[in-house]
């Protein structure tokens, strides 16, 4: 069974040696760096080797590949995600010991002590949207503390601890541990019904992002577009708050858009219209930027200098990122594991394939949402992709549901011609390079491991596979 870690748990004002089980992910690895550059000593382990051990290994932390009650060692702290299961052999020697265990998200919080944080939550946005921020407050003069849910491709790095005020995270909704921030500034991308396993209902999952904003000291930044995002502000009458978006009525306007290319528009805020143009493709990134705009005015910046430093931003590693180009075809990974998200990563990857077609190559995440959503993940890639090869599923912390595999959302294509369900990833690697022709885009998608069939891909393409 997954962990179900104990968020009332009190944290302790002081850790001693940490050890992080999982140490490897995104969010754990940048989080011990910051634990790292606080003199903390470090230790952790991961299933399987990665870049992010190896930079961990350099910055001073004893990592270990694979799960052994003796790589706890002497740590006074654990450290977990909730990916992580009952049976961890690290887990179950930290509670035969007496060895405090805390979740990712109350490290974190041990770490935002006496800072003014910025919490970014959403079902959908929030590493973009971070890594806006970050990028827009280093370009402003400011030296934000930051721990981002991916890499910030211009910094190289998914986490920092700076020398001033601010602290800037991502704040996961997913199990609830985004409400255990001492919150100054939140903001609040959109508000898409997801991890229903964990909350049960639209409802519960609506006041938890209620109590969320609440919590916010200062303000909250909220999309005026989306409508579980208007939903919780019509429940925020004594919160001050900044709305973003193209609506007529957001604080924040979003007004003259160009999507053909990198997207260019205005901020109107106050009466006064600010140009931008990023570095990066998709109306969704114009409202992640109106959102990290919002912040930043809300902030104190002065609006036409906030709109110039988010042109430096140039995204964030596995969002829409070019992983090669072989026999003209172009290889992109994305993160997007919700229909929502799928949604806009294809409508990316259509504008940057002009006259070529869209391969998607989907990877199921989790097969309780699988079984929920097959239907909306179908529809979205039949009407986006002009291809789709599905995978099966990464169930990551679930136990496997009979019955739920990647066949759920091919069979739910109406033109079974545009869809294949192949399990075995070299099949499905040839599959793609056998359809793909010079200008075409070739996309992974999920937040699972679907990304390591990219070299299969690449490979496929560049042995002839190709039908050219």
């Amino acid at each position: 069974m997954p962990l179900k870690p104990d968020l009332t748990l009190r944290i302790p004002d002081e850790l001693g040696a940490v050890h992080f089980v999982g140490i490897g992910g995104s969010g754990m690895s940048g989080i011990a760096h910051l634990f790292l550059k606080a003199g903390i000593r470090v230790s952790g382990s991961d299933r399987d080797e990665s870049p992010y051990l190896a930079g961990l290994r350099e910055a001073g932390a004893r990592v270990t590949v694979g799960h052994a009650a003796e790589n706890v060692g002497d740590a006074d702290t654990l450290v977990v995600t909730s990916a992580l299961w009952e049976d961890n052999p690290e887990y179950r020697y930290a509670l035969a010991h007496g060895i405090p265990v805390l979740h990712r998200s109350q490290a974190l919080a041990w770490l935002t002590r006496g800072k003014r944080v910025v919490s970014v939550a959403g079902a959908h946005g929030k590493t973009t949207s971070g890594g806006m921020i970050v990028t827009a407050l280093l370009e402003l003069g400011a030296d934000p503390s930051y721990v981002n849910g991916g890499v910030i491709s211009s910094l190289g790095r998914s986490s920092a601890a700076g020398s001033g005020e601010l602290f800037v995270l991502e704040a996961d909704e997913s199990d609830g541990s985004f409400l255990l921030y001492d919150t100054s500034v939140a903001l609040i991308t959109n508000v898409d019904a997801d991890h229903l396993d964990h909350y049960g209902s639209v409802g519960a999952f609506d006041e938890a992002f209620v109590a969320f904003a609440e919590r916010a000291r200062e303000f909250v930044a909220l999309s005026s577009d989306d409508a579980g995002a208007q939903r919780i502000a019509a429940q925020l009458p004594g919160t001050r708050t900044i709305s973003f978006g193209v609506a007529e009525s957001a604080d924040v306007r979003l007004i003259d858009l160009d999507t053909d290319g990198p997207v260019a528009g205005a901020f109107s805020w106050k009466g006064d219209n600010h140009p931008f143009r990023l570095q990066v493709l998709g109306r969704h990134n114009a409202l992640n930027a109106a959102g990290a705009f919002a912040v930043l005015v809300g902030l104190g910046f002065e609006p036409a200098a906030v709109a110039a430093a988010l042109e430096r931003f140039d995204g964030t590693k596995r969002r829409f990122e070019l992983k090669g180009t072989v026999q003209g075809v172009r290889v992109y990974d994305d993160y997007a594991h919700h229909p929502s998200e799928v949604a806009a990563a294809l409508a990316a990857a259509r504008t940057a394939a002009g006259e070529g077609r869209v391969i998607a190559i989907h990877q199921p995440h989790l097969f309780s949402r699988t079984k929920l959503m097959a239907p909306q993940f179908a529809q979205t890639y039949e009407e986006l992709a002009d291809y789709t090869v599905v995978l099966d599923v990464d169930g990551a912390r679930e136990d496997p549901v009979p019955g739920v595999t990647g066949a759920l959302v091919s069979q739910e294509f109406a033109d079974q011609s545009r869809v294949a369900y192949l399990p075995d990833w070299q099949e499905a690697a040839d599959r793609v390079a056998a359809i793909a022709r010079p200008g075409d885009i070739v996309m992974t998608l999920s937040c699972g491991s679907v990304y390591r069939i990219i070299p299969q891909v690449l490979d496929s393409l560049a042995t002839g596979a190709s039908a050219g």
